[in-house]
């Protein structure tokens, strides 16, 4: 039986200073003054286009977590924030203890604007800080400096911001093992609620992979993804997603959303979004025109959507595995059916190729991946994908 689960609610915000060449979201350098009052007019716009046509699936549901993305969310004024978020507010009721989540870029935090978001509503941050080497930072094409991104923390800390994440990334251009380590060195002494440690992978459409930089080799970056995963684990941060650790209570309740195949509106230019329907027994896909001015030119009709699609039968094992794997503790079957209408016989097929191969195991009810599924994870999800010969009927 099909069972509608937690809302959240996700925020783009497309503009950046600059476009990193590592960079495959949706995001444009703004070249300009960017239009905040048309943008935030024409967020709330598609927000009522949201709830018009998914308000039945919606229900009695209250928002468990909001996120600012993008882009550079902190390009755009506290005041900008919090007409965003009030504008939410008055739409959809927050539930208790709700978690709001601004990215920021520490290149764009200006001195008293810190506490101007807090005072707005948004009560977590993501810092965007990659490495603490400025010459790895060159390399990535960012615009702070190491010394800027522990300001921009300090900043954070004295406003009163007591639960903050710090984006990572290893294996970058040149990096050896003691760099790598020395980056999470300095996050730990920065004593965040919340590390999240990517390494880099060259994406298509991007400057990287038109000029593909000297990245380190699979076992080396390897080798730096277990050294920082022990001293992430040495500081009490515990891994409990593929590249996400948290001390104990501050996991990100909007990502955890995601990885437990959570409902999810998307606003803004390029914004994905996911709405179960429980009467319906349906799930749908719904993303927004990509481009700023398309958007601004058509949110609140129904040219602002670029997509809308049910997910299909047949995709629903492959859509809830590439979520639910990536969680170190793995999640209750119980779960996997609720979320997706399916029967746990659906799965069998895929399940025992994946038992079979040593990458899942079954323990109390609950399906994870071992420590060679994670290291091997797009293989163990390709098993549930509809053409991998296994079964999903």
């Amino acid at each position: 039986m099909l069972i509608a689960p937690p809302l959240s609610l996700y925020i783009h915000i497309p503009w950046c200073v600059k476009k990193c060449p590592y960079c495959d979201f949706n995001s444009h350098a703004a070249g300009g003054t960017i239009p905040q009052d048309a943008y935030v007019t024409a967020l709330l716009a598609d927000l009522d286009q949201d709830l018009a046509d998914f308000g039945g699936a919606i229900g009695d549901r209250t928002l468990g977590s909001i996120f600012f993305g993008g882009g550079t969310p902190s390009l755009f004024s506290p005041d900008a924030i919090g007409r965003i978020l009030q504008g939410v507010q008055a739409r959809l009721p927050f539930a208790n203890a709700n978690e709001i989540t601004l990215e920021t870029n520490p290149g764009t935090v200006e001195h008293g604007r810190m506490d101007g978001y807090r005072a707005a509503g948004v009560n977590r941050l993501s810092f965007g800080v990659q490495s603490f080497d400025d010459a790895m930072l060159r390399k990535l094409g960012r615009i702070h400096s190491a010394a800027e991104a522990v300001h921009a923390v300090d900043e954070a800390r004295a406003a009163g911001f007591d639960n903050f994440n710090i984006d990572l990334m290893y294996a970058l251009p040149g990096q050896d093992l003691a760099g790598a380590q020395r980056d999470i060195e300095q996050a730990i002494a920065l004593s965040p609620t919340h590390i999240s440690h990517y390494q880099l992978t060259i994406e298509p459409n991007t400057e990287f992979a038109a000029r593909p930089p000297q990245l380190p080799d699979s076992d080396a970056a390897w080798d730096m993804q277990e050294h920082c995963q022990q001293l992430l684990a040495q500081a009490s941060y515990a891994q409990y997603e593929i590249s996400a650790y948290a001390r104990s209570g501050w996991r990100s309740r909007h990502n955890l959303n995601y990885w437990h195949f959570g409902d999810y509106l998307g606003i803004g230019a390029g914004a994905h979004g996911k709405m179960t329907d429980a009467g319906s027994a349906t799930i749908r896909r719904r993303a927004k025109q990509r481009t700023p001015r398309s958007f601004l030119d058509n949110a609140g009709s129904p040219r602002a959507i670029a997509s809308d699609a049910q997910v299909a039968e047949c995709d629903l094992a492959f859509e809830y595995m590439m979520n639910a794997l990536r969680l170190i503790e793995g999640v209750p079957i119980g779960e996997l059916c609720e979320r997706t209408g399916l029967q746990a016989s659906s799965f069998g097929a895929a399940l025992e190729q994946a038992r079979a191969r040593g990458w899942i195991e079954e323990n109390d009810k609950r399906l994870r991946t071992t420590e060679t599924g994670q290291r091997f994870l797009n293989d163990v999800i390709g098993l549930f994908l509809p053409d991998s010969g296994t079964s999903h009927a």
